[in-house]
């Protein structure tokens, strides 16, 4: 017998806008580019730096006055191929609460947080 693949979750921003999918532990955008990855809660670029924890509305929210932690010591390598079960669209948002001021929405507050190689990380040569 096969295991079910896992159902997705979706990535919305506070305003509603759909960002990316959470496939399997690894975080897709909606071109189903691999971009990142979710441990427990805590969400992860693919280089291994921690940009907040996934809330169970959708979002990435973390504290604003926050530290940040060292970088994951065991990124998972990126994907082969694009999960099967990846939706080409979502559903509508959920119904977000309001955010108190020490809160922040990851990904309005800096919405190309994916698309850059964090400066944490080791340079290939050494």
């Amino acid at each position: 017998m096969t295991a079910k693949p896992s159902k997705p979750t979706f990535i919305y921003t506070t305003s509603g806008d759909w960002q990316a999918t959470v496939v399997d532990g690894r975080i897709f955008d909606t071109r189903g580019e691999y971009i990142g990855f979710v441990e427990g809660a805590s969400v992860y670029t693919r280089d291994g730096e921690w940009i907040g924890d996934l809330s169970k509305d959708g979002r990435i929210l973390r504290k604003r006055a926050a530290k940040g932690r060292p970088l994951h010591p065991n990124p998972p390598p990126k994907p082969s191929v694009r999960p099967a079960n990846l939706p080409a669209r979502a559903p509508l948002p959920p119904q977000n609460g309001d955010l108190t001021y020490d809160i922040v929405d990851v990904l309005e507050e800096d919405p190309d947080i994916f698309k850059r190689v964090s400066d944490r990380r080791k340079d290939i040569g050494g």
